[in-house]
Order: C-alpha cells, then structure tokens, then sequence
C-alpha cells in the first residue's frame, strides 16, 4: 500500500510541474494537497508547525511569481492593463486552441489584441507589449520552477 501511496504524492507533484505550462493545472494546489497526503497516508509528526510556515510563505511567493511576472513583462514594455488582462487571458485559452504552442501565442495575441482593440494603440508598440507578455511569462514561470523545486527538496529533507 505504501508504494501506492507514494506513487499519488508523486503524481501529484508531476502535475504541479505540468501546470508551470499549462496555467488550467493549480500547481500550488497540487503541491499542497500531496503534502497533506503525505500527513494523512503516513504521519504529520514530521510536517511540525516551521514546515507549514516555510511552505505557506513559498507558496505565497508562488502566488506573487504568477501574478507579477506577467504584469511586469507587459508594463515594461509599455503595456497596458488592458494588454496584461488580454496576456491573461490568452494564457488560458491558448493552450486549448493550439496546442503546445498556444501557451506562447496565447498570451502574445492577447495582449496584441488589447492594445489594438481596447487601447486604439498602434500596431508596432502592441507587437512589443505582446513580445513583453511572452518574456514575463517565461520569466514567471522559471521563478515558479525554482520555487516549487525548492518546496519539494525541502519537503524531502524534512521527511527522509
């Protein structure tokens, strides 16, 4: 039973990785409820109080990576909040649309498309804002990959 046990905590944490790429999967959700399964197949004693801390303040900064690298990537390059909403969006869809590559043409047409329609800007300016939304969601999700590297290291050194 053990192993089966393991083998759910483990797929949990693999979903939490496949949701660095497709925004639909709750990462955070996933890495947290493999904890708590861990606690409940095996024992909280070694999931002590500093453990729920540490963990709770990573995944606030999960939270912040998320939602800041996106924003920060379309402002930076002259974006509006139109354009972030638009890079939001098409980071949801994008990936149900085209596959694969949706998650980078989804957020680039977005915020493509918000500038243009919503914001009357010109076509050049709202091709660099889109360029902006693909590099700050990159950018996000490289710190969401540390972050979620470092919660399941520590995880594993709490408990081994």
């Amino acid at each position: 039973m053990e192993i089966f046990y393991w083998a759910i905590i483990i797929l949990l944490f693999i979903g939490s990785f496949i949701g660095l790429v497709y925004p639909i999967i709750p990462s955070m959700l996933l890495i947290g409820l493999g904890f708590i399964l861990y606690g409940l197949f095996f024992s909280f004693e070694e999931l002590g109080i500093w453990f729920w801390v540490i963990q709770g303040l990573l995944i606030v900064l999960l939270f912040i990576a998320d939602y800041a690298g996106n924003l920060i990537g379309v402002k930076k390059f002259g974006g509006s909040k139109a354009a972030g909403w638009g890079s939001t969006i098409g980071l949801l869809i994008g990936p149900f649309v085209i596959p694969v590559a949706g998650i980078l043409i989804g957020p680039f047409l977005g915020a493509i498309l918000a500038e243009l329609i919503v914001e009357k800007k010109g076509f050049k300016l709202a091709v660099k804002v889109g360029v902006g939304s693909v590099i700050g969601f990159l950018s996000s999700t490289i710190a969401k990959l540390v972050i979620q590297i470092i919660m399941l290291v520590y995880f594993f050194i709490v408990i081994f």
